[in-house]
């Protein structure tokens, strides 16, 4: 769950128009009149649409930050997807807080999608007269390793999620985490995500080897760095708005969730709804930074969106899990668990290892991709979600 790169005021304007929408969505449901689907649709586009400038917001103050750092853009667009997931996470802490199974699945299922919008944009990227398509530096010799973790911390999680149920002794034993599993799980996580920005702040910060996007020429206007009160500024209003979409978001959730219930459809086609909806914004910015010829951008985007999942999103994810289950937000298990391990909670985890295999693979061997690894990424992606939705 990343994003960044967008420029102008029109993120201002998004951020306004959502405030709105959510502040008559909310008249709405205080007053208890208006239809059900009206109420959603303006919980839904005005919660999103603050999102959305929240993450703007979020990834100016770090743009500040890379600029004062001499961050390269790679790094920069890093630490701008890192931004990004702190509007976002609030965004989440209000699902979790309604709806805490579905919550954990929306997140599981954002790498399914991020992994999908890799092998999408892969086929947009300028490619050599061998239909190569080279990428920066720092995604081949450290997000490759990112990759490999994941799948591996995924698959173990899965294989062990199955063996619980596949296993046990008594079939009517009701499989869980306590909220100590996910506070160590958790821990381990974040572990690995704080050595791997120390890493690339460390070793890629500086140099320009491998990247994509063209270095500005002496002719060009180079921005001067902001100033540190306008950092700040960004910052401020990038938490504060975030908790106001994030609210409004999490009450779309709800109803969506209650929706689909009545109607028969399974919890997995409304998480992987909210999945499509958490990630919609940072995707329009990396289209604009695309848009832009800042491929390096865009690629730290797309990358983050696919690391930083499993690394800090869901680590922050089992963290509230735990601790709204020990507060007494969310209403424990039966057997006093926090997560339940049924077929949702381990398919989504279990087929999160197929594409950061294929992702490990594509990208590590050469530092390219080229049209079948770019196909192959887009099919196995695609099969996970369709299994997961037709089966879930």
């Amino acid at each position: 769950m990343a994003g960044g790169g967008g420029g102008g005021t029109l993120w201002i304007k998004v951020l306004i128009g959502g405030a709105v929408l959510v502040a008559v969505a909310m008249g709405l449901e205080h007053q208890h009149t208006g239809p059900t689907w009206l109420l959603a649709a303006l919980l839904a586009t005005g919660g999103l649409g603050v999102v959305f400038g929240s993450c703007e917001a979020m990834i100016l103050c770090v743009q500040g930050v890379a600029q004062r750092a001499g961050w390269n853009p790679f790094v920069a667009g890093t630490m701008g997807g890192l931004a990004s997931n702190i509007p976002e996470m609030v965004m989440l802490g209000f699902v979790l807080a309604k709806a805490p199974r579905v919550g954990f699945i929306v997140v599981a299922l954002t790498l399914h999608v991020g992994a999908l919008a890799f092998g999408v944009y892969s086929g947009l990227l300028p490619r050599d007269a061998s239909g190569h398509a080279k990428l920066p530096e720092p995604l081949v010799k450290l997000s490759t390793d990112l990759y490999a973790c994941a799948g591996g911390v995924f698959l173990t999680m899965g294989a062990l999620m199955t063996s619980l149920q596949a296993f046990s002794s008594d079939a009517a034993i009701t499989h869980s985490f306590s909220a100590t599993d996910l506070y160590v799980i958790a821990g381990f996580l974040l572990l690995v995500e704080i050595v791997a920005v120390l890493r690339l702040v460390k070793r890629f910060s500086g140099t320009t080897d491998g990247a994509t996007t063209p270095p500005a020429s002496n002719d060009e206007a180079v921005d001067p760095p902001a100033s540190v009160s306008k950092i700040v500024l960004y910052g401020v209003v990038g938490l504060v708005t975030s908790v106001i979409g994030g609210h409004a978001v999490g009450d779309f959730a709800e109803i969506l969730v209650h929706y689909l219930r009545g109607a028969g459809y399974s919890e997995m086609i409304g998480a992987l709804l909210l999945s499509i909806f958490a990630c919609a914004g940072a995707y329009v910015m990396i289209a604009t930074a695309h848009v832009k010829g800042m491929y390096d951008i865009a690629l730290a985007n797309v990358s983050g969106a696919v690391t930083q999942v499993p690394f800090v999103v869901l680590p922050i994810t089992l963290i509230l899990l735990g601790a709204f289950n020990q507060s007494g937000i969310t209403p424990p298990l039966p057997n006093g668990g926090a997560l339940s391990i049924d077929l949702e909670t381990t398919s989504v985890l279990l087929l999160g290892f197929p594409p950061m295999l294929i992702l490990w693979k594509a990208v590590q061997d050469d530092g390219a991709v080229n049209w079948l690894e770019t196909v192959s990424m887009v099919s196995i992606f695609g099969l996970s979600h369709y299994f997961l939705a037709s089966q879930g």
